[in-house]
């Protein structure tokens, strides 16, 4: 699995966060251009979507998840792309694999197993995933138990209470207790920024998370009516190259929700690059949370290669 230096955090700066001002509308303006200049194509254009496939977190969150579907969907992380398409592109079936596998506590258990020994990591929602309404023991008593379960990767929730009424000491005092019941596991927290009032908040809330010693910041839950959006991607990325410039530490950044065509996913790589550069398009600093985006990027590479769109049932995902 993707191993990335740790984020020790830091004392919260409560100076920092008064500082921070954010222009929305030209912040806007420059997530509108994205989409525009980055148009790769031919060879460059499968490189890119093979690149956005090794950071995908592959992702299932449904109410009727099942062991079966579980393992299948960690299998598929494994070999996500068919032999027959990898050996055309003359690649190794060895060397294309997702991120990790992103899955509920009680699911943990089979997704681990089924991943032993395989470079995919076993990441749990956690904290009273997706709202975060319960008690701060019980959310600590389900990280711990999910890294006891086999997770080496914990997405946590944050509580937005704390965010919109900007008590920032509250939100750090929470994300650093998180961090501790992680221990080696990796920690992400996710903003759920879809929540929040402002471009401001969303900033402010990524500076006391990396502070707090979170190793990636995520948008959203996917679960929220409006999810990872670029000028959201913008702020939170540029909070994190302002932190790597005045720390030295690197903080992974995750979009989550509604990214689920290729030419998206290119776009928030292109985002990476371009903000934070290349170190930051790699797996151990860059993530996306998805389920349908991985069997329309094998969609895509079956088209460069036949000049033909296949049928859905072609590229099952589990």
């Amino acid at each position: 699995m993707y191993v990335s230096t740790r984020n020790s955090g830091g004392e919260l700066d409560l100076d920092l966060l008064d500082s921070i001002h954010i222009n929305r509308s030209a912040l806007e303006r420059r997530a509108a251009t994205l989409p525009k200049r980055r148009a790769v194509k031919q060879d460059w254009q499968v490189a890119w979507m093979l690149q956005a496939l090794r950071c995908i977190d592959l992702t299932t969150l449904a109410g009727d998840d099942t062991r079966g579907r579980v393992v299948r969907l960690a299998q598929k992380a494994i070999r996500p792309v068919r032999g027959d398409l990898l050996s055309a592109l003359d690649l190794d079936v060895d060397t294309i694999h997702c991120a990790s596998v992103c899955v509920y506590h009680n699911m943990v258990p089979a997704v681990a197993a089924a991943l032993e020994g395989s470079p995919v990591g076993t990441c749990a929602v956690s904290t009273g995933f997706p709202a975060g309404h319960i008690p701060h023991e019980f959310k600590l008593e389900q990280i711990e138990a999910s890294v006891a379960a086999g997770a080496s990767e914990i997405d946590i929730v944050v509580s937005r209470e704390t965010v919109l009424r900007g008590d920032w000491q509250a939100l750090y005092d929470e994300v650093r207790d998180f961090r501790t019941s992680c221990g080696d596991a990796h920690l992400k927290t996710i903003l759920a920024t879809g929540e929040l009032a402002s471009l401001k908040q969303v900033a402010q809330a990524s500076h006391v998370c990396m502070l707090a010693g979170a190793d990636f910041i995520k948008t959203s839950t996917g679960k929220e009516s409006v999810n990872a959006t670029l000028p959201v991607g913008l702020a939170m990325v540029r909070a994190i190259r302002d932190y790597h410039q005045r720390t030295g530490q690197k903080v992974g950044f995750k979009p989550a929700g509604g990214i689920s065509t290729a030419k998206e996913a290119v776009v928030w790589l292109a985002l990476m690059k371009e903000e934070l550069g290349d170190e930051w398009m790699q797996p151990d600093l860059f993530r996306i949370g998805a389920s349908s985006l991985l069997a329309d990027i094998e969609r895509q590479l079956e088209f460069h290669l036949s000049g033909h769109y296949s049928a859905a049932n072609r590229h099952p995902m589990a």
